[in-house]
């Protein structure tokens, strides 16, 4: 029996080792379970110490907060560089007693919200017939920009140095005529024409067709302008004649010039009625009479291309009554201020009118905005039949020197 105990007891340690051998045997067969390696570009991160994990995302919402409550930084804007407003109510303070309601209605309608003046002028007699804000178109004037290549260009054909098909050459192979010139407003053309007249000859031209003097008579308010006595420093007689550089212009002193374009050269005393008395005996009279019958046909032609397809398109060019007329766009330095410039004439039948938009203010300001303004006025007095009949003005015209004139 204690035999038979003994044999089992041996057996059974026997199997037990052999299943221990088996077992060992299969865990080396198996794989090492290894943890992941990170990508090389990762860092292996230590783990955090007990309350980091707080502290850190207390620490971030305290940073939080305080990016929040800390004020937002205001930038100033910049300052304009421009003193006179774009927009305002440019009717005020006008005495209107003696103007042509008609005409005067067309210009308010037209101007609308734009800082600036309009000045309609019946071009056979120098009668003014309507001026919204007097004020600013009766002060010292403005640098007349482009519009002073008119002028200009008169006296080039005057002085026999072009006639409308000479080329000048700008640059390289670029040449262009006059009447090119004058539909863009070529710069560089003008400015060679200034420099073949010379300082003497532009000033003396420019004094002939009226600038740096009153254009009207008896209008107490008016101021003269100027006329710089030599070649303005910035950019000499090439400036002066391409920009209008160290002249001021006055609305009335345009109006008269091109007054005397448009009826064939006469340059009226401009006359403003200041009631409706006056305005019923007005008598035009003669300032003096330009030799520039010949040279009109020239300038023409450059005027019309301006509106037809020039920088005064924005005035809307119509064949069956065509507007001519000329754009100005500058800075005028001594203000400062932006200007936008137009002035014109229609080549109507019956009642030709002188336009002369003037526009006072910042960026939105520039000629073909005046050209736009002035383009309405030419429509709306054209819908209301304005120019279908002649209206009854005196056809006496007295000679220069007439003793009331004064000047």
């Amino acid at each position: 029996m204690i035999r038979i105990l003994s044999l089992l007891l041996t057996f059974g340690l026997a199997c037990g080792n052999l299943l221990g051998v088996a077992s060992n045997s299969q865990k080396k067969s198996q794989p090492k379970k290894t943890a992941p390696v990170p990508p090389a570009s990762s860092k292996a991160k230590a783990p955090p110490k007990a309350g980091t994990t707080a502290k850190a995302g207390a620490s971030r919402t305290a940073k939080t907060a305080t990016a929040k409550k800390a004020p937002v930084r205001k930038t100033r804007p910049a300052a304009s560089p421009w003193k006179e407003p774009t927009y305002a109510d440019s009717t005020d303070g006008d005495n209107v007693d003696g103007d042509e309601l008609a005409v005067r209605r067309a210009a308010v309608e037209a101007l609308g919200p734009y800082n600036g003046t309009v000045t309609v002028v019946a071009a056979d007699t120098g009668r003014i017939l309507t001026i919204v804000n007097q004020k600013l178109a009766l002060k010292s004037g403005f640098q007349p920009c482009s519009t002073i290549k008119v002028p200009v260009a008169l006296a080039a054909l005057s002085e026999g140095l072009i006639d409308r098909s000479t080329a000048l050459r700008l640059y390289g192979r670029v040449r262009m005529n006059l009447t090119e010139a004058m539909a863009y407003s070529n710069n560089p053309y003008f400015a060679q024409l200034g420099l073949k007249l010379g300082f003497d000859r532009v000033r003396y031209y420019a004094r002939l067709f009226g600038l740096g003097e009153r254009a009207g008579l008896n209008i107490d308010e008016e101021q003269p302008g100027r006329l710089p006595e030599t070649p303005p420093k910035n950019g000499g007689v090439g400036m002066m004649t391409s920009f209008g550089e160290g002249i001021t212009l006055t609305p009335l002193q345009l109006a008269a010039m091109l007054s005397a374009i448009a009826n064939g050269g006469t340059l009226y005393y401009l006359q403003y009625p200041r009631n409706q008395e006056e305005a019923l005996h007005f008598v035009p009279r003669v300032k003096r009479r330009l030799d520039i019958q010949h040279w009109i046909p020239e300038v023409k032609p450059g005027m019309m291309g301006a509106v037809e397809y020039g920088t005064a398109r924005r005035a809307a060019y119509d064949p069956n009554e065509p507007v001519l007329g000329k754009t100005g766009t500058c800075t005028d330095r001594l203000t400062p201020t932006h200007l936008g410039w137009f002035g014109s004439f229609n080549e109507a039948d019956q009642n030709k009118l002188v336009v002369v938009v003037l526009l006072t203010g910042g960026k939105p300001v520039n000629g073909p905005l005046a050209a736009e303004i002035a383009g309405n006025i030419f429509k709306r007095l054209s819908q209301q039949n304005y120019f279908a009949e002649k209206k009854g003005y005196s056809p006496v015209a007295l000679a220069e020197g007439y003793s009331c004139c004064g000047q």
